[in-house]
């Protein structure tokens, strides 16, 4: 098989719409997998909310999660951090302070926890879809930990107008924001992608870029994707994605991976 490591988007890539693995898909990557080739869940959800996935494939192995800022190894004797890029969160107070002032939902996560000072009903909604289990605090300024990422939850156009009073009164600093969904910034270390944390795993398992398969449907997946000897786009993924892309296979609710991997692997 010429590829040794095969990266893999979750939300909108790997799961469908409904937030769900086919059949045809696990047993895909079971195959791949029992050929000699590893699996690498590159995701911006929590390891927690991770982990399920991968062992809903029946796998263990190493996770990119918080969209590159936290590497973590997961097998029968817990999760280790393998890799972390952090700020603190002094760095993020006139962004906390805006989306406090202007009602903006958000959470500040470390590498294995959530933190929230609020939540309605539609976060709730939110976060049980995802599978995650915040921590509600009174001030996440008070917290003192170290930071992967600060993510904000809203509508397409409440962000859309974030991003761009953000970007005008260079409020992000030395720190990197980006798009991960349409409802959602995400606020990281600018060290921190999905690419950067590829190349460290490539390297510590001595696998060359021309050996890696990347598969993801948004902007968050670029880097990893250009990282990759083979980068693909999900049908379903923006026309900015598909374009950057080396391939595209059909969308998240038509087995895209399961097609890819059997166009490329099997």
């Amino acid at each position: 098989m010429k590829y040794r490591l095969i990266a893999l988007d979750v939300d909108g890539t790997l799961l469908n719409d409904q937030h769900e693995l086919s059949e045809q898909t696990i047993e895909t990557i079971q195959e791949v997998h029992d050929q000699g080739c590893h699996i690498v869940l590159c995701t911006g959800r929590a390891p927690s909310s991770t982990l399920p996935i991968l062992q809903q494939l029946g796998l263990e192995g190493t996770m990119i999660t918080h969209n590159g800022a936290a590497t973590v190894h997961a097998d029968e004797r817990g999760q280790t951090l393998v890799n972390e890029f952090a700020f603190t969160l002094p760095e993020i107070g006139p962004m906390l302070d805006y989306v406090r002032r202007e009602g903006i939902h958000f959470d500040v996560c470390t590498s294995f926890n959530m933190y929230i000072e609020r939540v309605g009903e539609y976060e709730k909604q939110m976060y049980k879809k995802f599978l995650v289990n915040p921590k509600l605090v009174t001030d996440v300024s008070e917290l003192g930990l170290p930071i992967v990422k600060f993510t904000l939850f809203s509508q397409p156009e409440v962000l859309d107008r974030v991003q761009t009073e953000w970007e005008e009164h260079k409020l992000v600093g030395h720190l990197r924001m980006i798009r991960s969904g349409d409802l959602f910034i995400d606020v990281m270390s600018a060290k921190a992608n999905k690419g950067n944390a590829l190349k460290a795993l490539a390297a510590s398992l001595e696998i060359d870029p021309s050996e890696i398969m990347a598969i993801g449907n948004y902007y968050n997946d670029l880097e990893m994707m250009a990282f990759a000897g083979l980068g693909i786009a999900v049908a379903n993924s923006p026309e900015g994605v598909k374009e950057a892309a080396d391939a595209i296979t059909s969308s998240n609710n038509d087995e895209g991976v399961h097609e890819a991997l059997v166009k490329y692997c099997l």
